[in-house]
């Protein structure tokens, strides 16, 4: 199964709670939190990967 990945958004103005992110299995290994930008708010240095 292709990795799961679970972040927040830590920007105080964004009312981004949590998203899921999905991604196949030819996504490079080490891809986190750091290689996307918020959907909501577009910042792109604000994800932080949420450990369950």
């Amino acid at each position: 199964m292709p990795k799961t990945l679970e972040v927040v958004c830590t920007r105080e103005e964004c009312d981004l709670d949590m998203m899921e992110l999905h991604y196949r299995y030819s996504m490079p290994d080490g891809t986190g939190a750091e290689s996307f930008a918020c959907p909501y708010c577009g910042a792109d240095d604000t994800l932080e990967e949420l450990e369950v």
